[in-house]
């Protein structure tokens, strides 16, 4: 299951993935928001990253004007690596090489069809481990208040 979230920015361009999504498929739980009625993306943000950390969702789909500020509420919840991507070769390698569990996008600067490009190659990429592997725990060393120096 995808847990999806928007702030009123990234409104228009959530429904347009929800509906892609349903084409497919695909299961998703949707955290709002239901409008294009100003809201609080750190809200939302905080919402669909518990999804994702209680393994309630596998991964999550974040939107808002830029993809920016969303991203960054989203990487203050432990467990998070979110990524705001532009275009899906960034969608694909953020979750081959950065095993990210959150894609951010910006419903003001992705159109409906990159879009779905993008929540397509994240979606079907897997981590590939490997050197990866240590990169990533090493961020999530980080998260936790440790050296990652301390990992060498």
């Amino acid at each position: 299951m995808i847990a999806i979230g928007c702030d009123h920015g990234g409104y228009e361009l959530k429904e347009e993935v929800l509906r892609h999504l349903e084409e497919k498929g695909i299961e998703y739980k949707d955290f709002g928001s239901y409008s294009g009625e100003a809201c609080d993306y750190p809200i939302v943000a905080k919402k669909v990253c518990d999804c994702v950390v209680s393994k309630e969702a596998e991964l999550a789909l974040l939107f808002c004007g830029t993809g920016v500020g969303i991203s960054m509420a989203a990487n203050k919840v432990k467990g998070i690596r979110a990524a705001c991507c532009e275009n899906s070769y960034s969608a694909k390698y953020t979750r081959l090489h950065n095993n990210a569990n959150v894609l951010c996008m910006g419903g003001r600067v992705v159109g409906a069809g990159v879009a779905c490009e993008m929540v397509d190659a994240f979606l079907s990429a897997e981590f590939e481990g490997g050197r990866h592997e240590r990169r990533v725990n090493e961020i999530m060393d980080i998260e936790a208040g440790r050296n990652p120096e301390d990992r060498l």
